[in-house]
């Protein structure tokens, strides 16, 4: 019997992402999609007619048992609220990224679902980029011998405020670029190299009229001696490579952006011809001056993430995401403000 999917949310993180991919994995269905706006109720009607369109979250809670999984995909403040109304109801809960405003609350919600029985998977989708895939089986495998530093970007040239609740100085929304991208900056690095030791970071706000962060940069020491940098930003008139990797015998850079957010915003799925494939040209290097060999890209899989929420239900295997690594995260994006504010590397401690 398929999974039975409620998201909650239809936005462009509901879809662009979660509902394409949810409806690209065998043994899951999109069962119903909550969204009041009346123009994404028929966008849900048009493209997933087998769906049931519901007009509000508290319309979920009195027929839980017609669901398997609650997907949140609002706005960041509501992550919390109603990821615990999901867990009290008695369903396992997605929480798209950054799971919670704090990492108190994401503790308060590893709590309950630790009371609950149920499980909380944060949808850290990035760790399914060709690219971080391609590096973590470079590192793993010891090609580029003992890492010393990873360089990761998420840059773009989006000089002009746009008008969002991401724009929003009110904390319980958890807005500016190092809640947005850092995340994703992060957990990759945690993924690859654990929870760091220390956090140094540098945050500013450069657009005329934006009232939060849109520039930063954030160093990470990790127990191993490998040093994270990395960098996310809405201003960057020339954009970087998007991985540098140093080891002791060979490094990876790849220049651009993974195709799957270009592909999904474009309307492909996981089910079509060319998904997640990255262009020839667009290939990183492996090796050193005068000595670098072209290393083809794992293809995206973003599908993989849901494929392993699947199986983590069924029983047949771990999180695709652990809510640890999403509180290390959060944990080190409050280092990182305490940092840039005090011009000081912030310890963490160990866990």
């Amino acid at each position: 019997m398929d999974l039975r999917v409620a998201l909650i949310g239809y936005g462009t993180g509901g879809s662009v992402f979660h509902a394409p991919l949810i409806s690209s994995v065998p043994g899951m269905r999109l069962a119903a999609v909550v969204t009041g706006d009346p123009e994404r109720q028929r966008a849900v009607r048009e493209r997933y007619p087998e769906a049931d369109v519901v007009d509000g979250a508290d319309r979920l809670w009195g027929t839980s048992g017609e669901y398997d999984l609650v997907v949140v995909t609002a706005p960041n403040r509501q992550h919390v609220p109603l990821a615990r109304t999901a867990l009290t109801s008695g369903l396992p809960v997605v929480v798209d990224k950054p799971v919670a405003a704090s990492a108190a609350d994401a503790r308060s919600l590893a709590a309950l679902s630790a009371v609950r029985g149920l499980p909380v998977f944060p949808f850290h989708n990035r760790r399914w980029d060709g690219d971080f895939r391609t590096a973590s089986r470079l590192i793993g495998s010891d090609a580029l011998g003992d890492v010393r530093r990873l360089e990761s970007r998420f840059e773009r040239w989006r000089p002009e405020v746009r008008k969002s609740w991401k724009e929003s100085t009110d904390p319980r929304e958890a807005g500016g670029i190092l809640f947005d991208l850092g995340t994703h900056l992060i957990d990759q690095a945690v993924a690859l190299f654990g929870r760091p030791a220390a956090v140094y970071a540098e945050i500013d706000t450069r657009r005329p009229g934006a009232a939060v962060p849109d520039d930063v940069f954030v160093a990470l020491s990790h127990p191993s001696g490998v040093r994270s940098h990395l960098w996310a930003s809405a201003t960057a008139a020339q954009l970087g490579p998007r991985f540098r990797v140093l080891g002791s015998r060979a490094s990876y850079v790849v220049p651009g952006m993974d195709p799957q957010e270009e592909q999904l915003r474009a309307g492909l799925t996981p089910k079509d011809p060319g998904y997640g494939l990255a262009a020839p040209e667009a290939y990183g290097l492996v090796g050193t001056p005068g000595e670098e060999r072209l290393e083809p890209t794992a293809p995206g899989a973003y599908q993989e993430f849901y494929a392993s929420v699947a199986r983590a239900l069924a029983g047949e295997g771990p999180p695709p995401v652990t809510l640890a690594d999403a509180i290390t995260g959060l944990e080190v994006v409050e280092a990182a403000a305490r940092s840039a504010a005090e011009r000081a590397v912030v310890g963490l401690d160990e866990k």
